[in-house]
């Protein structure tokens, strides 16, 4: 995936300078050379890279720096400022809102995903409570409605087409009129695309277009054509009135920096990134955290958001009253296990923690990760209250283990590997006892939290292998002083300075 390649190796070069005793001349290039280098094999613009490298040495003038001045954090700055300058268009698009109607057209080649892509965002907003429906106004590709029936089906989305009208325009205003008089205020029109770009096609949009008067024309592009991806964003934005784009397909090959950067380059910003095939494989596009994330920096307000999204408000304050006491139960530690599960995919919760990287979790490894968690929770359904409420793990006889393995068809091993993992986890929660404060507004008191997380507690609880992928203790101890210093993030937290 285009964030655990290319962000590993950008982390990995400021890393580098930041282990350096000196930060001189020849550490300062050595960092820029490697990101270069990690830039061009994600295939951005040469010119882009170029500008940027040139801009930050305009920027750090180590000469000219006196002394005192944290020269790593002004690189790293510098870094991150002309990285979000590169991917950011410097405008924003139209955003539906809820309860007012809103019509968006889907446009872009055979190929890229544009179908999926139309589930994906209907399917996102869903959630956040809009009502949306899906118009299949693509007839030329064969099975494009059935694709688009069976998705939206799955998805629970109302949808329109027809497999006897070969007119895409008529279906596009048969569709449209249909869900606003349901007020559906989310109507997303699937239109057709081609394997290369032809007349044909960009006057079909231009009817469909004129036809609906869609409030935003959304282009979908496939990451892997690369540099490419400026000519076929402006061919697009030249037929129709291109506003966003979506750039799928993220999760496969490094190509996707070049997709990202050329289309920002068109002054159409990045809305969303498709990072799977799966329907919550979709990320809101927003630049300032994505460069965060590749600069292995987080995204802690992603982050909170997420738990936000999972955790109701109102068991919030009950969770952290509980872990504040010490109290550790197998019961908490399934209702966690089933709120990372609907946090959605482990690699991109994992790219949102500072220090972390989404490289720490390959594809195989996330969906070994997510099956231990469904079967530690299928073992934990076989167990009494009294057994997921205890705090006592002498509360576990053999009798009952043999039980539990019974109830749950699995092996004797497998109960005690969750009995073990459960022990490891009430660990760390015991070191940080008293750390989870609430603030009024709700939100953890990080600064209480990061005096209590301990070093070297920290890295005798924490699996060996995760240690070793952090870099060791002195990466741990650099990440434990970023969650304890960050202004930003303590005031995300609730902490920090009013």
């Amino acid at each position: 995936m285009v964030l655990a390649q290319l962000g590993g190796s950008i982390s990995r070069a400021i890393q580098q300078m930041s282990n350096a005793t000196i930060i001189d001349e020849k550490v300062l290039n050595e960092c820029l050379n490697e990101i270069t280098r990690a830039l061009l094999q994600a295939d951005v613009q040469f010119k882009l890279v170029r500008d940027m490298q040139s801009n930050i040495k305009k920027i750090v003038n180590l000469d000219d720096l006196a002394a005192g001045h944290n020269k790593r954090k002004i690189i790293q700055q510098a870094i991150f400022n002309e990285l979000c300058k590169m991917l950011d268009p410097g405008k924003t698009s139209f955003a539906p809102k809820k309860g007012k109607t809103s019509v968006v057209m889907f446009v872009g080649l055979q190929g890229s995903g544009k179908t999926t892509t139309c589930t994906k965002y209907a399917y996102y907003h869903q959630k956040k409570g809009w009502k949306p429906a899906l118009v299949c106004a693509d007839t030329f590709r064969a099975g494009a409605f059935d694709q688009l029936k069976q998705n939206a089906t799955k998805a629970k989305i109302p949808f329109y087409g027809s497999y006897m009208e070969s007119d895409p325009v008529k279906i596009a205003v048969e569709g449209v009129e249909r869900f606003k008089k349901e007020n559906c205020d989310l109507i997303i029109v699937d239109t057709s695309g081609r394997h290369k770009q032809e007349a044909a096609l960009f006057e079909e949009m231009r009817q469909v277009s004129e036809a609906t008067n869609p409030d935003l024309v959304i282009f979908v592009m496939d990451s892997s054509i690369g540099q490419a991806a400026f000519d076929q964003a402006q061919a697009f934005k030249q037929s129709v009135a291109v506003g966003a784009v979506i750039v799928t397909k993220m999760d496969g090959h490094a190509k996707g920096g070049g997709a990202l950067s050329a289309v920002a380059a068109t002054k159409s910003p990045v809305i969303f990134i498709g990072t799977g095939e799966h329907m919550d494989e979709f990320e809101i596009f927003d630049v300032k955290p994505f460069v965060s994330r590749l600069l292995g920096m987080g995204d802690w307000s992603g982050f909170m958001d997420k738990i936000h999204e999972v955790v109701p408000m109102d068991q919030q304050p009950e969770l952290m009253q509980k872990l504040a006491e010490g109290t550790f139960t197998l019961r908490i530690m399934y209702e966690q296990f089933q709120n990372i599960l609907k946090m959605g995919p482990i690699s991109q919760v994992f790219s949102m923690l500072p220090g972390f990287s989404a490289e720490l979790m390959p594809k195989g490894r996330e969906k070994e990760s997510q099956s231990k968690l469904k079967r530690y929770m299928t073992m934990m359904d076989s167990m009494t209250d009294a057994e997921l409420d205890s705090t006592n793990p002498k509360i576990m006889s053999e009798s009952r283990i043999m039980r539990i393995a019974r109830g749950s068809g699995h092996q004797l091993r497998q109960v005690m590997e969750l009995l073990e993992e459960y022990k490891r986890l009430a660990k760390l929660w015991s070191k940080m006892k008293g750390g989870f404060k609430m603030s009024k507004k709700g939100d953890m008191n990080m600064n209480a939290l990061s005096r209590n997380m301990n070093v070297q507690n920290m890295s005798k609880v924490l699996p060996p292998n995760l240690m070793k992928q952090i870099g060791g203790v002195g990466a741990l101890q650099n990440l434990m002083k970023q969650m304890g210093s960050s202004k930003d993030m303590m005031g995300m937290f609730g902490g920090g300075d009013k």
